[in-house]
């Protein structure tokens, strides 16, 4: 919980700050530096009762209206494994979900992923715990706290069995491209078009004899290059058979042939070489982008998109990842889509090492002078947030400066990375300490 007393105000001043605290007037001759940001910062901010889900969500408030009409939020994470990032994550889906409209929860997993957590979500059978640990043990998000997000929707829609929430996964098929895609296409082929399913089963037999992702990239290039073409072909084929009034069926047959055209797409880049991993990231930033865009149109739900920060925002400060999914959101859907991203002072995450798979407990101490999170963290509250986009403007100043700042992706260590927080995100949030998520495998 966020200790919202924790410090005294640096310096202090008159008014109503945030949700309506009210500090001291501040003492006459004490005028504040031109360049501290901090009374700005805090003028701004809006201080979060939590970051558990459950109780009041009165304090989330002020964050509904920053998304406004939004159909699409980007809700990012500083670390892949931290528990508070994941619970926070949860509170504000439930808060979007409750009182803003919102039905979807998509994360950076596989398309196949998505579906079958889908499906359990919406009553389909199965135990949550095995079902996570085999969807997502080569992942960052094999936790308990993926598991409560997954229990408490499927709870949810057996209370509002008329307004379900759905989840879906946006990115390519990894560890495994799934069975029920090449069937999903085949299914509709022989169906609606069976003169084409030779052709289509032909295309298709040799990447399902690869589905383990691991073993294809163990494939030649040229072969894998060649897969992809096949891929291509296949949805290029289908997309030729739409029908006059293309219903759904047709719809998700070609969506699946999309996925597998994606993924082989994705595995045909020489990974093996900085610039092939460059136009990968490239690729696999737009093609998530295209595939949220798209259940955002077809299903015509709100999304709470979940991610890393640095796919969720609009800049790229690794010149590894040439643009950004949030950038590529921006460009399809403009203000209808909000950035939210997150920082923290110190604490604990479950990473990787580059030597090792294994996932363990690294720790940070208190951000240096001269980062982003040092200067964050001196506004009195813990836990808090604020719109950059409205922020006074010295606040906006400092915060559209590059600076230090931790952005740790699965393994560690990783950066830190010189960022501009308010070119990056919309909204802000910003954690004093977080702890390790609770990794249920190795």
């Amino acid at each position: 919980m966020a200790r919202t007393a924790r410090r005294t105000v640096p310096l202090a001043l008159a008014g109503t700050l945030g949700l309506g605290v009210l500090v001291a007037p501040q003492a006459a001759g004490a005028e504040p530096k031109a360049t501290d940001p901090v009374p700005a910062i805090e003028r701004a901010a809006h201080p979060l009762r939590s970051t558990d889900p459950g109780g009041s969500t009165k304090d989330l408030r002020p964050m509904g209206r920053m998304v406004g009409d939004a159909s699409v939020v980007g809700l990012g994470e500083a670390t892949h494994g931290s528990h508070e990032f994941f619970t926070m994550k949860d509170r504000v889906f439930r808060y979007l979900v409750e009182e803003k409209g919102f039905t979807t929860f998509a994360q950076e997993v596989s398309w196949t992923t998505g579906l079958r957590f889908d499906a359990y979500v919406r009553g389909g059978e199965g135990d949550v715990r095995e079902l996570v640990h085999e969807e997502l043990a080569k992942t960052p998000w094999d936790t308990q706290e993926y598991v409560d997000l997954l229990t408490w929707m499927r709870a949810y829609n057996d209370k509002h069995p008329d307004r379900q929430v759905r989840f879906m996964g946006n990115d390519l098929n990894y560890p495994e491209i799934g069975g029920e895609l090449f069937d999903g296409v085949e299914d509709y082929v022989r169906a609606h078009e069976p003169d084409l399913l030779p052709r289509i089963a032909e295309l298709y037999a040799p990447i399902r004899r690869l589905a383990d992702g691991d073993t294809y990239m163990g494939r030649p290039l040229e072969e894998r290059k060649k897969l992809a073409g096949n891929a291509r072909e296949a949805l290029k084929l289908l997309k030729q058979r739409q029908p006059s009034s293309a219903g759904g069926k047709f719809t998700w047959a070609v969506q699946h042939a999309r996925s597998l055209s994606q993924t082989t797409t994705v595995y045909a880049f020489a990974l093996d070489t900085p610039e092939g991993q460059k136009d990968a990231m490239l690729y696999r930033d737009r093609l998530m982008a295209q595939n949220t865009a798209w259940w955002q149109r077809r299903t015509g739900d709100k999304v709470l998109l979940s991610a890393h920060n640095a796919h969720v925002g609009y800049e790229s400060y690794d010149p590894r990842y040439p643009k950004m999914q949030g950038a590529f959101l921006r460009d399809r859907l403009g203000e209808r889509y909000v950035s939210i991203g997150f920082t923290f002072d110190r604490g604990s995450f479950m990473a990787q090492s580059a030597e090792s798979e294994v996932w363990k407990p690294r720790s940070v101490g208190a951000a240096a002078r001269s980062t982003n999170e040092y200067t964050l963290d001196k506004v009195r509250h813990d836990d808090y947030f604020l719109d950059v986009r409205t922020a006074p403007p010295a606040a906006r100043k400092w915060l559209s400066k590059g600076r230090t700042t931790r952005n740790i992706g699965t393994a560690y260590p990783d950066g830190p990375y010189k960022i501009r927080l308010a070119p990056t995100h919309d909204i802000l949030i910003h954690l004093h300490d977080v702890t390790a998520a609770h990794r249920r495998s190795q």
